[in-house]
């Protein structure tokens, strides 16, 4: 029997293991059996983790099975796991070993089941603007790193179709050895842009954390838009400033439910 957390941040969702509970099993394998939607608990990824004095470290695997450097919403959300039950009080940090360093969470308040925190997220990486040949078209897109690879297309106008007939494309084009996270973004305002996402090992989600911080610098790069934005994904909007000292990504998670997996 092994015992699970569920929690999720704007509906991208996460199933929360412990390391201790996990031993001896194949994260991978894991990953793929308990986030199945239909035969699984179902969810977008795997997190296992440890506490730590400061917080705690944590290590993810996509639903497919395969490894990834950080989530900036399955951060938060161990960071609601972290603080599940305890009584209201003052602003509280911690901080989230993860394979993209440190992140540090400041909760700012909560509301019901909800916990709103900042997060800080590290200097974006490796920006650039690309052209690249997916699908029978020229795209041109944004390329970096905010821990994990992106792929961020800033057009005009979103469709979902697009985003089904390229995501996949894009996530295992050559370009992209390890693979990236793909994001179309589009900018409705200086302070304000509005994405579709299709991410690396799990395919369309309703949020991304770090797709929301890519996006954020990918439309301030070629889109127009300012530093500090609201970015809308299908599951709700939060926030990316971009800052001398780095991205900050503001936005509320919540724990689910507690289970134990049988089979």
């Amino acid at each position: 029997m092994l015992p699970f957390v569920k929690a999720h941040a704007y509906g991208n969702d996460f199933l929360y293991v412990t390391e201790v509970d996990a031993a001896g099993r194949d994260p991978s394998e894991l990953a793929r059996i308990l986030c199945e939607r239909h035969t699984g608990v179902g969810a977008d990824g795997l997190i296992l983790y440890r506490a730590t004095p400061r917080g705690a470290a944590m290590r993810l695997f996509n639903a497919d099975g395969s490894y990834s450097e950080v989530s900036g919403n399955g951060v938060r959300a161990l960071g609601a796991v972290l603080l599940h039950g305890r009584p209201n009080g003052a602003s509280l940090a911690l901080i989230v070993e993860t394979d993209a360093g440190e992140k540090q969470l400041d909760l700012l308040g909560r509301d019901g089941t909800r916990l709103t925190f900042r997060a800080a997220m590290g200097r974006p990486e490796a920006i650039a603007e690309r052209t690249l040949d997916v699908g029978g078209e020229t795209l041109r897109v944004v390329t970096l790193r905010v821990g994990n690879p992106q792929c961020v297309a800033v057009e005009g106008t979103l469709s979902v179709e697009r985003l089904h007939r390229l995501g996949a494309l894009l996530e295992h084009h050559e370009a992209f050895p390890e693979g990236t996270n793909v994001e179309f973004a589009t900018v409705e305002s200086p302070s304000r842009v509005r994405i579709l996402i299709w991410e690396r090992g799990v395919g369309p989600t309703l949020a991304s954390g770090t797709g929301a911080c890519a996006s954020a610098v990918a439309a301030a790069v070629a889109g127009g838009a300012s530093r500090d934005v609201e970015v809308v994904a299908p599951g709700g909007t939060q926030r990316v400033e971009w800052t001398d000292e780095g991205l900050f990504l503001t936005g509320w998670a919540e724990v689910l439910c507690r289970g134990t997996w049988l089979a």
